[in-house]
């Protein structure tokens, strides 16, 4: 991930572990290091119902899932934090597959665990894109089952990116933008508390993915920005605001399985 925004302390707050107690936790899980190099995908999903699988993920971006935040807003830790790639396989409790929720708060078990994390939390300014409702109202159809998961997920074609949201809010969608796709945190301030269903169409750009997904030669489909306005009648604004980071005091290579 590129990490080059500067940033302004603003305020210090108390201090945290990785984990706090009775977080649930996974009840077997292997870690392994893998190659570096940029030469497979990074994902993060449960396959089947008890099967967690995170692959070619650094410290830093592992601790970015598991707390809902943008890559860019973790500082601390030794260089091995951004170079030393990982694949966790874990096998979740339950009789069900876990929601992302609880995924979460067993990646963070794990991060305490077996790779010793503890750290602050400080509110700093940032660079960041907030989300407002765009001239004309959003256009945005109300989910029907609202009691189902959320589901929000980016499809990679030759051309364009895809995403197909169910069941999701707008702060699922802000959190999915600033975690995955966008090089600065995210924030909803659309005031909207709903869940929806929509398809959100667009060309990224080489600032998307982390530079992971190359940008088309040529597409139909607007940028970013302009296919939020369009499509989910959402306005998207850079502006500079503050932000929730995490600072890290200790982290270990993950010990042995």
């Amino acid at each position: 991930m590129r990490h080059f925004a500067s940033v302004l302390f603003l305020a210090c707050a108390m201090t945290h572990t990785s984990a706090p107690a009775q977080t649930p936790s996974f009840e077997v899980a292997t870690i392994k290091p893998v190659d570096p190099a940029p030469k497979a995908g990074r994902f993060m999903r449960v396959e089947g119902t008890h099967r967690f699988v995170a692959r070619n993920y650094t410290l830093r971006l592992l601790i970015a899932a598991a707390y809902d935040l943008n890559p860019r807003t973790i500082s601390g830790g030794q260089g091995w934090v951004d170079t030393d790639k990982y694949e966790i396989q874990a096998v979740t409790p339950g009789e069900t597959a876990p929601d992302h929720d609880a995924q979460m708060l067993m990646l963070r078990s794990l991060l305490a665990e077996r790779f010793h994390l503890a750290f602050h939390r400080e509110s700093k300014i940032f660079a960041i894109y907030e989300i407002t409702v765009a001239k004309g109202g959003p256009k945005l159809a109300p989910s029907l089952t609202p009691e189902a998961p959320p589901q929000t997920v980016s499809v990679v074609y030759p051309d364009k990116m895809v995403m197909p949201a169910r069941n999701a809010t707008i702060g699922d969608l802000a959190r999915v933008m600033q975690r995955a796709i966008l090089d600065r945190p995210v924030v909803d301030r659309t005031g909207l508390t709903n869940r929806y269903n929509f398809n959100l169409e667009w060309a990224p750009d080489e600032t998307q993915f982390s530079g992971d997904v190359p940008p088309p030669e040529e597409s139909q489909s607007p940028p970013l920005l302009l296919a939020m306005r369009q499509q989910l009648g959402l306005q998207m604004t850079a502006v500079k605001g503050p932000v929730d980071t995490i600072v890290i005091d200790r982290a270990h290579k993950p010990t042995a399985n």
